[in-house]
Protein backbone atom coordinates (compact mmCIF):
# COMPACT_ATOMS: atom_id res chain seq x y z
CA UNK A 1 0.00 0.00 0.00
CA UNK A 2 1.16 3.17 -1.01
CA UNK A 3 1.73 6.80 1.22
CA UNK A 4 -1.50 8.36 -0.60
CA UNK A 5 -3.44 4.91 -0.37
CA UNK A 6 -2.71 5.27 3.51
CA UNK A 7 -3.12 9.37 3.87
CA UNK A 8 -7.07 8.46 2.51
CA UNK A 9 -7.19 5.71 4.62
CA UNK A 10 -6.64 8.09 7.63
CA UNK A 11 -8.73 10.55 6.75
CA UNK A 12 -11.41 8.78 6.03
CA UNK A 13 -11.29 6.67 9.17
CA UNK A 14 -11.33 9.88 11.06
CA UNK A 15 -14.11 11.51 8.86
CA UNK A 16 -16.39 8.76 9.47
CA UNK A 17 -15.47 8.70 13.53
CA UNK A 18 -16.67 12.79 13.21
CA UNK A 19 -19.60 11.73 10.87
CA UNK A 20 -21.99 11.72 13.64
CA UNK A 21 -21.52 15.32 14.30
CA UNK A 22 -22.11 18.23 12.84
CA UNK A 23 -20.52 18.03 9.65
CA UNK A 24 -19.17 21.38 7.76
CA UNK A 25 -18.10 23.05 11.37
CA UNK A 26 -14.50 23.51 12.22
CA UNK A 27 -13.84 19.76 10.96
CA UNK A 28 -10.28 19.24 9.59
CA UNK A 29 -11.55 16.86 7.13
CA UNK A 30 -14.79 18.37 5.79
CA UNK A 31 -18.11 17.04 3.85
CA UNK A 32 -21.75 15.75 4.90
CA UNK A 33 -23.42 12.76 5.73
CA UNK A 34 -26.05 11.50 4.75
CA UNK A 35 -28.51 8.48 5.01
CA UNK A 36 -31.49 7.13 2.63
CA UNK A 37 -35.08 7.29 2.96
CA UNK A 38 -35.05 3.77 3.77
CA UNK A 39 -32.51 4.17 6.96
CA UNK A 40 -34.61 7.61 7.87
CA UNK A 41 -37.80 5.51 8.18
CA UNK A 42 -36.03 3.14 10.84
CA UNK A 43 -37.07 3.86 14.32
CA UNK A 44 -34.79 6.84 15.97
CA UNK A 45 -32.57 4.55 18.06
CA UNK A 46 -32.06 2.24 15.50
CA UNK A 47 -30.61 4.94 13.69
CA UNK A 48 -28.63 5.84 16.52
CA UNK A 49 -27.19 2.76 16.57
CA UNK A 50 -26.31 2.21 12.91
CA UNK A 51 -24.59 5.67 13.16
CA UNK A 52 -22.28 4.44 16.43
CA UNK A 53 -21.47 1.40 14.37
CA UNK A 54 -20.43 3.40 11.30
CA UNK A 55 -18.26 4.87 13.63
CA UNK A 56 -17.04 2.49 15.24
CA UNK A 57 -16.55 0.22 11.89
CA UNK A 58 -13.42 -1.93 11.54
CA UNK A 59 -13.77 -5.14 10.01
CA UNK A 60 -11.91 -4.14 6.73
CA UNK A 61 -11.11 -7.08 5.11
CA UNK A 62 -9.90 -7.26 1.29
CA UNK A 63 -12.94 -8.48 -0.30
CA UNK A 64 -14.62 -5.15 1.59
CA UNK A 65 -12.08 -2.74 0.93
CA UNK A 66 -9.92 -4.09 -2.15
CA UNK A 67 -7.79 -0.56 -2.25
CA UNK A 68 -7.01 -0.27 1.33
CA UNK A 69 -9.22 3.69 1.74
CA UNK A 70 -11.71 2.52 4.65
CA UNK A 71 -14.39 4.13 2.25
CA UNK A 72 -16.77 0.94 1.90
CA UNK A 73 -18.20 -1.46 5.45
CA UNK A 74 -21.57 -3.29 5.81
CA UNK A 75 -22.67 -4.90 9.08
CA UNK A 76 -26.64 -5.93 10.41
CA UNK A 77 -28.28 -3.80 12.68
CA UNK A 78 -31.83 -4.93 14.19
CA UNK A 79 -32.19 -7.35 11.11
CA UNK A 80 -31.37 -4.78 8.41
CA UNK A 81 -28.20 -5.18 6.34
CA UNK A 82 -26.31 -1.46 6.32
CA UNK A 83 -24.07 -0.39 3.87
CA UNK A 84 -21.89 2.65 4.36
CA UNK A 85 -19.97 4.46 1.42
CA UNK A 86 -17.70 7.42 1.39
CA UNK A 87 -17.47 9.19 -1.87
CA UNK A 88 -14.65 11.94 -2.90
CA UNK A 89 -16.12 15.18 -4.36
CA UNK A 90 -14.45 18.35 -5.59
CA UNK A 91 -15.46 21.71 -2.96
CA UNK A 92 -18.83 22.40 -4.48
CA UNK A 93 -20.11 18.58 -4.75
CA UNK A 94 -20.58 18.94 -8.61
CA UNK A 95 -17.56 16.59 -9.48
CA UNK A 96 -15.50 14.05 -8.38
CA UNK A 97 -12.20 14.83 -6.82
CA UNK A 98 -8.77 14.77 -8.55
CA UNK A 99 -7.07 14.10 -5.23
CA UNK A 100 -9.03 12.71 -2.63
CA UNK A 101 -5.78 12.95 0.00
CA UNK A 102 -5.56 16.91 -0.89
CA UNK A 103 -8.18 18.12 1.36
CA UNK A 104 -7.84 21.54 0.33
CA UNK A 105 -9.67 20.18 -3.11
CA UNK A 106 -11.78 17.36 -1.45
CA UNK A 107 -15.39 17.24 0.57
CA UNK A 108 -16.65 13.64 1.04
CA UNK A 109 -19.70 12.58 1.55
CA UNK A 110 -20.61 9.04 3.77
CA UNK A 111 -23.81 7.35 2.64
CA UNK A 112 -25.80 5.23 4.78
CA UNK A 113 -28.06 3.33 3.17
CA UNK A 114 -30.08 -0.34 3.70
CA UNK A 115 -28.56 -2.66 1.18
CA UNK A 116 -31.69 -3.37 -0.91
CA UNK A 117 -31.46 0.61 -1.68
CA UNK A 118 -27.82 -0.25 -3.34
Amino acid sequence: MNDKTLLIQKQNDIFRKQSYKAIEDDHTIRGKCVKTHGVGCLEYEVQITILELVHNFNNFTEDNDPHGEHDFGSFTCKGNKIFWKIDYYDVNYEYGSEDPSDLSKTRRVLTIMLAEEY
